[in-house]
Protein backbone atom coordinates (compact mmCIF):
# COMPACT_ATOMS: atom_id res chain seq x y z
CA UNK A 1 0.00 0.00 0.00
CA UNK A 2 1.20 2.86 -0.61
CA UNK A 3 1.37 6.41 1.76
CA UNK A 4 -1.28 8.08 -0.20
CA UNK A 5 -3.95 4.77 0.58
CA UNK A 6 -3.37 4.75 4.10
CA UNK A 7 -3.80 8.48 4.65
CA UNK A 8 -7.43 7.95 2.23
CA UNK A 9 -8.05 5.00 4.73
CA UNK A 10 -7.55 6.77 7.99
CA UNK A 11 -9.35 10.17 6.86
CA UNK A 12 -12.17 7.98 5.71
CA UNK A 13 -12.63 6.33 8.98
CA UNK A 14 -12.02 8.79 11.11
CA UNK A 15 -15.11 10.47 9.31
CA UNK A 16 -17.32 7.41 9.94
CA UNK A 17 -16.15 7.44 13.63
CA UNK A 18 -17.04 11.43 14.39
CA UNK A 19 -20.46 10.78 12.61
CA UNK A 20 -21.54 7.73 14.49
CA UNK A 21 -20.36 9.44 17.83
CA UNK A 22 -22.33 12.86 16.64
CA UNK A 23 -25.00 10.52 15.93
CA UNK A 24 -24.85 9.00 19.62
CA UNK A 25 -24.36 12.14 21.47
CA UNK A 26 -27.69 13.91 19.41
CA UNK A 27 -29.59 10.93 20.69
CA UNK A 28 -28.89 11.24 23.93
CA UNK A 29 -30.00 14.83 23.73
CA UNK A 30 -33.28 13.53 21.78
CA UNK A 31 -33.46 11.55 24.75
CA UNK A 32 -32.89 14.14 27.28
CA UNK A 33 -34.96 16.38 25.81
CA UNK A 34 -38.10 14.41 25.61
CA UNK A 35 -37.33 13.11 29.34
CA UNK A 36 -36.87 16.41 30.88
CA UNK A 37 -39.30 19.42 29.97
CA UNK A 38 -38.56 22.86 29.08
CA UNK A 39 -39.61 24.33 32.18
CA UNK A 40 -37.22 21.99 34.09
CA UNK A 41 -33.96 23.36 32.66
CA UNK A 42 -35.41 26.66 33.01
CA UNK A 43 -35.85 26.39 36.75
CA UNK A 44 -32.35 24.96 37.12
CA UNK A 45 -31.00 27.73 35.41
CA UNK A 46 -33.01 30.24 37.56
CA UNK A 47 -31.69 28.18 40.68
CA UNK A 48 -28.10 28.62 39.72
CA UNK A 49 -28.37 32.71 39.08
CA UNK A 50 -30.32 33.44 42.06
CA UNK A 51 -27.94 31.27 44.03
CA UNK A 52 -25.13 32.96 42.50
CA UNK A 53 -26.05 36.27 42.72
CA UNK A 54 -26.93 35.92 46.76
CA UNK A 55 -23.64 34.50 47.01
CA UNK A 56 -22.05 37.73 45.12
CA UNK A 57 -24.34 40.08 47.26
CA UNK A 58 -22.57 38.24 50.85
CA UNK A 59 -19.25 38.71 49.31
CA UNK A 60 -20.00 41.95 48.15
CA UNK A 61 -21.84 43.03 51.75
CA UNK A 62 -19.68 41.62 53.77
CA UNK A 63 -16.65 43.38 53.21
CA UNK A 64 -14.99 45.67 55.59
CA UNK A 65 -15.77 48.92 55.44
CA UNK A 66 -13.77 51.70 57.49
CA UNK A 67 -14.58 54.82 58.38
CA UNK A 68 -14.13 57.46 55.58
CA UNK A 69 -11.10 60.07 56.31
CA UNK A 70 -11.05 62.53 53.79
CA UNK A 71 -7.29 63.61 51.76
CA UNK A 72 -7.24 67.03 53.13
CA UNK A 73 -3.77 67.17 50.94
CA UNK A 74 -5.47 66.49 48.29
CA UNK A 75 -7.58 69.35 48.57
CA UNK A 76 -4.95 71.63 49.59
CA UNK A 77 -2.69 70.41 45.99
CA UNK A 78 -6.07 70.97 43.89
CA UNK A 79 -6.64 74.26 45.51
CA UNK A 80 -10.03 73.64 46.27
CA UNK A 81 -12.39 76.07 48.33
CA UNK A 82 -14.61 75.21 50.32
CA UNK A 83 -17.76 76.14 48.60
CA UNK A 84 -16.56 73.50 45.90
CA UNK A 85 -16.58 70.54 48.04
CA UNK A 86 -19.97 71.46 48.86
CA UNK A 87 -21.06 71.64 45.61
CA UNK A 88 -18.90 68.75 44.72
CA UNK A 89 -20.70 66.74 47.91
CA UNK A 90 -24.27 67.75 46.24
CA UNK A 91 -23.36 66.70 42.96
CA UNK A 92 -22.42 63.24 44.29
CA UNK A 93 -25.89 63.24 45.69
CA UNK A 94 -27.15 63.81 42.46
CA UNK A 95 -28.58 67.01 43.13
CA UNK A 96 -29.58 69.74 40.27
CA UNK A 97 -27.89 73.27 39.73
CA UNK A 98 -31.12 74.52 41.06
CA UNK A 99 -30.88 72.14 44.06
CA UNK A 100 -27.72 73.16 44.65
CA UNK A 101 -28.41 76.64 44.58
CA UNK A 102 -31.20 76.28 47.07
CA UNK A 103 -28.90 74.39 49.28
CA UNK A 104 -25.97 76.33 49.51
CA UNK A 105 -28.11 79.74 49.71
CA UNK A 106 -26.69 81.08 46.13
CA UNK A 107 -27.64 81.89 42.72
CA UNK A 108 -27.78 79.74 39.81
CA UNK A 109 -24.53 81.09 37.67
CA UNK A 110 -22.75 80.97 40.95
CA UNK A 111 -22.94 77.57 41.18
CA UNK A 112 -22.53 77.07 37.44
CA UNK A 113 -18.72 78.61 38.31
CA UNK A 114 -18.22 76.58 41.28
CA UNK A 115 -19.02 73.32 39.21
CA UNK A 116 -16.65 74.53 36.39
CA UNK A 117 -13.81 75.31 38.52
CA UNK A 118 -13.98 71.97 40.49
CA UNK A 119 -14.60 70.32 36.60
CA UNK A 120 -10.99 72.74 35.69
CA UNK A 121 -9.47 71.47 39.01
CA UNK A 122 -10.08 67.73 38.73
CA UNK A 123 -9.49 67.89 35.28
CA UNK A 124 -13.06 66.11 34.38
CA UNK A 125 -15.91 67.71 31.82
CA UNK A 126 -19.04 65.61 33.27
CA UNK A 127 -20.53 65.19 36.66
CA UNK A 128 -20.06 61.80 36.75
CA UNK A 129 -16.17 62.02 35.49
CA UNK A 130 -16.09 64.60 39.00
CA UNK A 131 -17.59 62.35 41.14
CA UNK A 132 -15.79 59.27 40.50
CA UNK A 133 -12.01 61.37 40.24
CA UNK A 134 -13.09 62.81 43.23
CA UNK A 135 -13.47 59.31 45.35
CA UNK A 136 -10.11 57.92 43.77
CA UNK A 137 -8.62 60.84 45.41
CA UNK A 138 -10.81 60.36 48.52
CA UNK A 139 -12.26 63.85 48.37
CA UNK A 140 -15.55 62.30 49.01
CA UNK A 141 -17.05 59.07 50.46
Amino acid sequence: MFRGDIIRIVLLWGAVLAAGAFGLQWLEYQYLAMRFSFEIYVGIIAVAFALGGMWLGWRLASRPRGAFRRNDAAIASLGLTRQEMRALELIAAGQSNKEMARTLGVAPNTVKTHISNLFAKLEVARRTQAVIRARELELIP
